[in-house]
């Protein structure tokens, strides 16, 4: 059984430092051969991939940009009557990727992105859940089909992430694992898969182990964090991590598991948990089509 990989979420990771060229060369630093970012489009697409080939960084994950956050909004792939700027913002992230990995460019050879949470959003302020329901899978549903079709044409793979709605947003449609599952089904195109956070899996539903047995066919990315306090691994809380390490090995994962979490520190001190892991297991050589060729295999991730 390989050891798992790990990429830092820079959205998360490294707090102390300002801005996201030196989070990645912390990152570089600290051990990881990835990283994963939630909005990156406030950074010159050439300035971050310079930073990342310096580092001897892998881009992962990003996610399509939230909409207008000052009116509460938090993604839009179901929120009805904004499927014209849920495309815009597709366009948008995947024209960035185009620049920072695939069309021959300076800096085609430094970062590779093949992962785009194609985030659901909030139901409507005011609205009731129930009511509101069939109408916003119906806006998913057309909007993730003209995501696959878009992210096939770039060799992307398109990503859905149920958000706990019990302490982290209690308005965001898409909640748990079996709710995510039933509408990528639904649309039954190959390159849409899941996202397995483990801190919202818990949270909503427990049963970790038969979820993760049951859903890890169709789980593209994996990220941590302890329960309920959001903080490392290590940290006092519900989860007992070197299980479910295990258990993902076990059942044959092969993508990378984000550290999203809040450090309750220094966040280099508070990876000595990735460090004990690494020592146990090893550490994963980086993979050289990662960072020196313009091609990835598909089943590289």
């Amino acid at each position: 059984m390989a050891p798992l990989r790990f990429s830092a979420n820079l959205s998360w990771l490294f707090p102390e430092l300002p801005g996201l060229p030196a989070r990645l060369r912390a990152a570089g630093s600290s051990g990881f051969e990835a990283v994963e970012v939630a909005w990156p489009y406030a950074e010159p697409p050439e300035a971050l991939a310079r930073a990342a080939r310096e580092a001897g960084l892998r881009l992962v994950l990003i996610n399509t940009p939230p909409g207008d956050q000052e009116k509460g909004e938090m993604g839009l792939g179901a929120v009805p009557g904004r499927q014209a700027a849920f495309r815009e913002g597709l366009e948008q992230a995947v024209s960035g990727h185009c620049l920072m990995g695939r069309r021959g460019s300076l800096v085609c050879s430094a970062v590779f992105l093949r992962l785009i949470h194609l985030m659901a959003g909030r139901v409507p302020q005011g609205a009731d859940r129930i009511a509101v329901k069939a109408e916003m899978e119906i806006v998913f549903l057309e909007n993730l089909r003209h995501a696959a079709g878009v992210l096939a044409e770039a060799d992307l793979v398109g990503l859905l992430e149920p958000i706990n709605t019990r302490i982290t947003d209690p308005q965001y449609f898409l909640d748990t694992p079996q709710q995510a599952a039933a509408i990528l089904q639904k649309v039954g195109r190959p390159n849409l898969q899941l996202q397995m956070d483990i801190f919202h899996w818990q949270i909503m539903d427990g049963n970790l182990t038969g979820n993760i047995q049951e859903f890890l066919p169709i789980v593209g990315h994996v990220q941590v964090a302890q329960v309920p306090g959001r903080g490392e691994p290590s940290s006092p809380g519900e989860l007992n991590f070197p299980y479910l390490f295990q258990l993902l090995e076990d059942e044959g994962y092969k993508g990378f598991v984000g550290c999203e979490y809040q450090p309750r520190g220094d966040t280099v001190e508070g990876l000595s948990w990735l460090r004990s892991y690494w020592d146990r297991r090893g550490h994963p050589e980086v993979a050289s089509e990662g960072l020196h060729t313009t091609h990835m295999p598909p089943d590289s991730e």
